[in-house]
């Protein structure tokens, strides 16, 4: 671990020795399990069991019987020296046995549950761990119990600091001394230091301290996780903020509604100009923050205008993994009898006037953030031109039915549209001059250790990291950050992947994130991407459609989705996408071209299922099927389950003869509204695999580009 060889602990030995201790162990294990089965806890057997544990101190078997023997025991004691001389045998048993394996766990579980009796002396607890930690100052379970025996004693933080800082000076190389100073630090800062000055001060000495490490040995990576441990603290917000809205702040949706189909068809500003966009069941008001949160719901989130009807709003989290989630989406339902052709209405909502938004953490939104849009309403006949999510022929893919869009800046400027995309004011973190100061003395100590090494893998990375940092904190609002390092990062991450080729696909998702912040906060770089294609599928009419394509850049991760929330239309084949994680935030999406990446299996398009728009589909010549999914999983209704589809719909619609394919399908697809999914080049594509996606998808018209029946 952490770069150092385990040690064995083996005696060595002639093989006759080894056969008679295993036969001995053996031997001891049959008569333990004998008694753990009989209940049997006697004076004689618990002296076996310590014996075997002496032996191999990892069988947890033993410790929980000893547990057990000991509570029957301690119900027939009063005395409180017999039951403290019960307990010290105990201490003494597991102190055998850690001669054997200091890295027990079960070993440093038993002794734990001794001293939460109370009978112990703690002080013999910090002796024990002084002669342990002298012999194996790295040792992450000695750690991990001296801060369970400092809690015990309410030792001061201050105290701990100064040992943890007396072991790191004699080694810089101990990592688990530098986890536990972040692990105390942490308490400290969280409960001690209220004001900001004592932080940072408090800060700046670990700066001191950790550079000492970097610069005796530049490529151990004790010192370089405890630095980025700083960096965490030294930027990180204090609970979440608002980022995006859709739609945004101040714009204003035309609505053409049809009075006898009862759907809305909206004209909005986005980066291509003016956009189109079908709704049946309502227009989705979508709120994206820093971080997961959970309780964005009717009292936290007041939705107001003169158009909704009565009853409250719900909102949902966009997200497979339960009730928190960075998006959170609702449908505004416009009733056709409050409708007046020629009026516009103003929508209204307000964030966090109550508490009640709280972060993974545990953090309180504590922004209230006010935004509004305005709906200019048309009504008409028919549905003129149904928009970019809806398919009424087949969508042609190939590249040759795309050109580049002609943006006309003086009637759409690009830059002042993804200005209004952000949400502005309160909710940004504060930039305070000595996050600034702090950042750029660790650039410059990077840029030092990398004139001496200029290979350092350790230094290239950490110097991306911090430059990402100083961008984001010197830019303000996310989109109007001019990223003034972004191409250095580009190039760091591409030497890391050249000199780390061990750690070559983090590096590449890293650079994929960057890569596409670049791509989405700029407007040069996005408009590089902006295309249109030539009046075919989508539109019936003729009409052109307008596509962001992100294609043939090799990425490996998804990211800054957030900044695509109006795209309706993406194209992002020829990647090297394993994982679309983070799509379901783009709840306009209509069509989807992720053909030529490397997805393994139907599963892998799960997010797919929150997008409740999306009409046409490319997931040609991928991986699926070549790799198959352990599907048991999904078999039985769990808390753990990522599906969101229960057992019941599960079962319903598997198909027996093809459990293992049907499962997949089911859960992939299961609740869209596909009319167009074209699988061609994909192992599993073939006559039952078809069949059962035309089950599943009974909205479904067009299979690889062939009318269905």
């Amino acid at each position: 671990m952490h770069g150092r060889p385990r040690k064995s602990s083996s005696d060595g030995g002639s093989q006759e020795k080894d056969m008679a201790k295993a036969a001995g162990l053996q031997s001891l294990q049959t008569q333990f399990f004998k008694n753990h089965h009989e209940k049997i806890y006697t004076k004689e057997a618990l002296q076996l069991n310590a014996k075997l544990l002496e032996i191999n101190p990892d069988i947890y078997t033993a410790w929980n019987y000893r547990k057990l023997a000991i509570k029957q025991l301690l119900e027939s004691e009063s005395e409180s020296a017999s039951i403290k001389q019960s307990l010290d045998e105990e201490l003494r048993v597991v102190e055998r046995a850690l001669k054997r394996n200091l890295t027990s766990y079960g070993a440093w579980h038993h002794r734990k549950w001794v001293i939460n009796m109370g009978y112990s002396s703690l002080d013999h607890e910090f002796q024990l761990l002084d002669q342990l930690l002298k012999a194996d100052s790295r040792n992450f379970n000695a750690w991990n119990y001296r801060r369970f025996v400092a809690d015990m004693k309410k030792s001061r933080d201050e105290d701990e600091l100064k040992f943890t800082t007396k072991k790191i000076n004699e080694n810089f190389s101990n990592y688990s001394a530098w986890h536990n100073r972040s692990a105390i630090l942490s308490h400290m800062l969280k409960n001690k230091y209220g004001g900001i000055s004592a932080k940072e001060q408090e800060m700046t000495e670990e700066y001191e301290l950790v550079r000492q490490a970097l610069f005796t040995d530049s490529e151990d990576q004790s010192g370089w996780f405890y630095h980025l441990w700083l960096l965490g603290q030294t930027i990180a917000p204090i609970g979440p903020k608002l980022e995006m809205s859709w739609p945004s702040n101040g714009s204003q949706l035309i609505i053409d509604f049809n009075e006898q189909s009862h759907a809305y068809v909206s004209d909005f500003d986005t980066p291509f100009g003016t956009d189109r966009c079908m709704f049946s069941e309502g227009i989705p008001l979508v709120l994206h923050f820093s971080e997961p949160v959970k309780g964005v719901n009717a009292s936290t989130v007041t939705v107001s205008s003169l158009l909704l009807e009565s009853e409250s709003l719900v909102w949902r989290p966009i997200s497979p993994h339960g009730l928190q989630a960075k998006t959170w989406v609702t449908l505004l339902k416009l009733p056709s009898t409050k409708f007046r052709a020629g009026e516009t209405y103003k929508v209204q909502i307000r964030v966090a006037d109550t508490l009640g938004i709280i972060s993974l953490n545990g953090y309180n939104f504590t922004c209230p953030t006010a935004l509004d849009f305005s709906l200019d309403v048309h009504t008409m006949t028919t549905i003129r031109s149904t928009g970019g999510n809806s398919v009424t022929v087949p969508l042609a893919w190939e590249a040759d039915f795309f050109f580049p869009l002609a943006i006309d800046e003086n009637k759409f400027p690009i830059e002042l549209h993804l200005d209004s995309l952000s949400i502005d004011g309160s909710g940004n973190q504060e930039n305070t001059r000595w996050q600034q100061e702090t950042l750029d003395r660790e650039i410059k100590v990077c840029r030092e250790l990398l004139e001496i090494e200029m290979d350092s893998k350790w230094a290239k990375l950490t110097l991306a990291r911090l430059l990402i940092a100083q961008d984001m904190l010197s830019g303000g609002s996310i989109l109007r950050n001019k990223r003034m390092h972004t191409d250095e990062v580009l190039q760091l991450f591409n030497d890391l992947i050249e000199i780390d080729p061990s750690h070559a696909e983090y590096y590449k998702d890293q650079f994929s994130l960057i890569l596409l912040d670049k791509v989405s906060s700029g407007k040069q770089n996005l408009q590089e991407y902006l295309w249109d294609s030539k009046g075919t599928g989508s539109l019936s009419n003729g009409e052109r459609n307008k596509w962001l394509r992100l294609h043939g850049l090799s990425l490996s991760r998804l990211g800054s989705l957030e900044q695509l929330l109006w795209v309706q239309r993406l194209d992002i084949s020829h990647n090297r996408l394993q994982s679309i994680d983070g799509l379901e935030a783009l709840q306009l999406l209509g069509c989807l071209n992720l053909s030529h990446n490397l997805l393994a299996n139907f599963t892998a398009l799960g997010p797919l299922r929150q997008i409740k728009t999306l009409r046409a589909l490319n997931i040609a010549d991928n991986k699926i099927g070549a790799h198959t999914v352990n599907s048991t999983r999904f078999s039985f209704p769990s808390a753990l389950n990522n599906s969101s589809i229960s057992n019941a719909d599960t079962t319903r619609d598997a198909d027996e003869e093809n459990l293992e394919i049907s499962w997949e399908i089911t859960i992939a697809f299961k609740g869209l509204h596909l009319r167009q999914l074209d699988i061609a080049g994909n192992p599993a594509n073939d006559e039952k695999c078809r069949r059962l996606l035309m089950k599943t998808l009974p909205s479904l018209k067009w299979l690889d580009g062939t009318s269905v029946n």
